[in-house]
């Protein structure tokens, strides 16, 4: 039976986490391998992916460069894979950050009683100053709708691993109760 991709995806994380772990026998970094271990920070397996891409995804929201080391510090808190948290904050860079704190402005502006309406961008200062200075003016709006995106967006991404990678076992389980069926009936 030939394996689809999403197995052939998992057979490679699996593969991978050995290899990962390996470099932890070092000298300079085998007294962090207990703990790793314990706390899943390089675990290939559905619970850490799906949480490691939920913090990720939660974690790509928070301004600059805090990003990839917040999702460091979360997935060592709640036992989420590392390498998918960070490599999940990359929805978040230069072409999308503006759209997206324009959508999280529109959100938290919906979630607080008023009526906000999105700041101008200063085009006559430099690129940088002008994000800078359009986000300081967005105020409590986007103070609300950024984590209310990174939640929402957490909690689709973390639904979203444990369908995909829980699909072939589903399937599974549905050929072998539907052979189950055809043999009793044959009897």
């Amino acid at each position: 039976m030939q394996k689809n991709f999403g197995q052939k995806v998992r057979s490679w994380l699996r593969a991978l986490e050995p290899k990962v772990l390996s470099e932890f026998d070092r000298p300079g970094l085998s007294w962090a391998k207990p703990w790793i271990d314990s706390h899943d920070v390089f675990s290939f397996t559905r619970n850490p992916m799906a949480r490691g891409l939920a913090i990720g995804l939660f974690c790509g929201l928070i301004p600059g460069p805090l990003q990839i080391l917040a999702s460091m510090l979360f997935c060592a808190l709640w036992r989420g894979n590392v390498i998918a948290a960070a490599v999940a904050t990359i929805y978040t860079n230069p072409l999308t950050i503006v759209p997206l704190y324009a959508l999280a402005f529109q959100v938290g502006s919906w979630m607080i009683p008023g009526n906000q309406a999105l700041p101008p961008w200063n085009g006559d200062v430099g690129a940088f100053t002008a994000l800078v200075e359009w986000i300081k003016a967005m105020g409590w709006p986007l103070v609300v709708g950024l984590p209310t995106m990174g939640l929402f967006f957490a909690s689709w991404g973390y639904a979203i691993v444990q369908i995909l990678w829980l699909r072939p076992v589903i399937a599974r389980a549905r050929r072998m109760r539907r052979g189950r069926a055809g043999s009793s009936a044959a009897t």
